[in-house]
């Protein structure tokens, strides 16, 4: 059996991140990865994806954006160029096509098992990213009465899709995103939201990303938080394609997609939604509506020169009901689920998940000496799983790593 000081257990921006500090400190470690290098970025985002952070917000450790449009979205080619250019500036020993399928304990050694070997290591680093596992689909009879179901990490482009109308459940990021590129092509979309809120793409001249930031929003822990079921609330939708622009569900109303209530069952050919649907966009408002009004203030606190609010199209209000669709009657083919992912960790072999999946941890540091974890949604901030934060958790873990050592 191969032995090696660390292993790192994913290939992204995380797993690169943590890769940055274990050579700074002079650490003998190797990355795995089950697929190409950025994998995820590469086979489980659709064609026309952009990344919805601004280009200067590339900030993984010892390699910050340098490119000639800081305030430009980097589409999904760009995102994989940027983790190779990383891997290679500081040579990270990354091994690809390793799928890991699992981790044990083995004599307070861990034991790495992929397809084809073992790796007996003293420190593991899981970065294996935010969400890994979908959280819904059609069930039983009514997936014979649409030609295709598949969730956003398999869509890949409108032509993918069969002729017809398409039902997008979820909205938001995702949801909204895609229903946006859908309804672009001329597609037919009924589009099923919840009540995630929503913040405009710019405000008073800045890229809200910059607000948030600044308004400290990003550097916001995870204690702050009212519940541990909070950090699987939906992230605020917007978009980084075709230079930025608000994307939330009444936006998309403006532009043909038929907004509905949430999806309540499935009863054969027959979708019921749940009532409400105008309350719910109108509590996203109301959050927007708070974040601004949180941006003027800190204008004014802070003495900035910063232009008035932009004139922007929120789309129709109200928006009404619609108790339900018929499959058939409305030529529903395809069912887009958007319904968010949940973090799966079955293929570790300890107790390290809580009740909502999350690893149990202090700033990915977890109650298995030696087991690390980085890139999760709200590790520590808000910003933990993003391109601007990731590193600042990576430094933190390698440090308690190496203080073990």
């Amino acid at each position: 059996m191969e032995r090696i000081g660390t292993v790192v257990i994913g290939g992204g921006q995380a797993g690169l991140a943590a890769s940055y500090h274990l050579t700074q400190h002079g650490r003998e470690h190797v990355v795995l990865e089950r697929g190409r290098l950025g994998e995820t970025w590469r086979s489980k985002r659709w064609d026309g994806f952009c990344l919805n952070t601004p280009n200067w917000a590339q900030m993984l450790p010892g390699f910050q954006y340098g490119g000639d449009e800081p305030d430009a979205f980097a589409p999904r080619a760009e995102v994989v160029e940027y983790i190779e250019s990383y891997a290679r500036s500081f040579d990270a020993p990354v091994r690809e096509h390793a799928d890991v399928g699992a981790l044990r304990l083995k004599s307070e050694r861990f034991v790495v098992e992929t397809g084809d070997y073992a790796i007996e290591a003293t420190d593991v680093v899981v970065a294996t990213g935010a969400f890994q596992q979908p959280r819904g689909r059609v069930q039983g009879a009514a997936s014979a009465l649409v030609e295709l179901q598949l969730t956003t990490s398999e869509y890949r482009h409108p032509q993918q899709l069969p002729d017809g109308a398409i039902l997008v459940v979820g909205g938001g990021q995702s949801g909204c995103q895609v229903t946006d590129e859908l309804v672009a092509a001329g597609r037919d979309v009924w589009l099923s939201v919840g009540a995630c809120p929503w913040f405009p793409r710019r405000y008073r001249g800045q890229d809200m990303v910059r607000w948030a930031l600044e308004l400290g929003l990003l550097d916001q822990t995870v204690d702050s938080l009212p519940s541990p079921a909070a950090r699987l609330a939906c992230n605020p939708p917007i978009s980084g394609n075709d230079g930025g622009h608000d994307c939330h569900p009444r936006w998309l109303a403006g532009r043909g997609a038929r907004v509905v209530g949430r999806l309540a069952a499935i009863d054969g050919a027959i979708v019921r939604f749940e009532p409400g649907v105008e309350k719910s966009l109108a509590s996203g408002d109301s959050f927007a509506a708070e974040i601004m009004r949180g941006i003027d203030g800190f204008i004014a606190a802070h003495g900035l020169d910063a232009p008035e609010a932009e004139e922007r199209d929120r789309g129709p209000a109200p928006v009404t009901d619609t108790p339900e669709l018929d499959f058939g009657r409305d030529g529903v083919t395809t069912v887009l689920w958007a319904s968010g992912f949940r973090p799966d960790y079955s293929w570790i072999g300890l107790h390290v998940a809580d009740g909502y999946g999350w690893p149990i941890q202090q700033r990915g540091v977890s109650a298995h000496p030696g087991l690390y974890f980085v890139g999760v949604n709200w590790l520590h901030k808000r910003k933990s799983a993003l391109f601007c934060g990731v590193g600042e958790d990576a430094e933190h873990v390698v440090s308690r790593l190496v203080e073990r050592a």
